[in-house]
């Protein structure tokens, strides 16, 4: 049974609401902080919720779910298709990881169309806008309470 959820977000993601809304939309990160730790709080888990423009907090942050064996919703930003130390602490600390994108990355410009980490999560969920977080909470619960790994 989980008890512990980390949802950690990468570089520009604090700009949520402001940014670019008619492509990213107008929630802002803690407006879904808000939505995602209701829905976990009526399941008994507890969600950690971070956000940096740093890729060295993000691979602490990672590595620190892995030990604990806690799973993590991970909206790693641009640096999911350029970094491999995200994908090297994903891998080392076998963390278990749901990738979300808020837009469908394959409709965007070609750069975003490969992600270095997918090779190494659970899964992934993209082009839903904020509800892909949601999505991706409602995945680790199911399989918890239907005992999946």
């Amino acid at each position: 049974m989980i008890k512990a959820i980390h949802v950690l977000n990468g570089p520009n993601l604090n700009l949520l609401g402001t940014r670019e809304p008619e492509v990213y939309g107008h929630e802002t990160l803690a407006d879904i902080e808000a939505r995602l730790k209701a829905a976990a709080g009526k399941f008994n888990v507890a969600l950690t919720f971070r956000q940096s423009n740093h890729e060295g907090d993000l691979v602490t942050w990672i590595q620190q779910a892995g030990r604990a064996g806690e799973p993590v919703i991970l909206n790693a930003g641009a640096y999911t298709h350029t970094s491999i130390a995200i994908l090297d602490a994903i891998k080392g600390s076998n963390a278990d990881v749901i990738e979300v994108h808020l837009t469908n990355v394959h409709a965007r410009e070609h750069f975003r169309h490969h992600s270095r980490l997918s090779a190494a999560v659970r899964g992934v969920i993209a082009g839903f806008g904020s509800r892909s977080y949601d999505l991706a909470l409602q995945a680790f619960l199911f399989a918890s309470a239907t005992g999946e790994s």
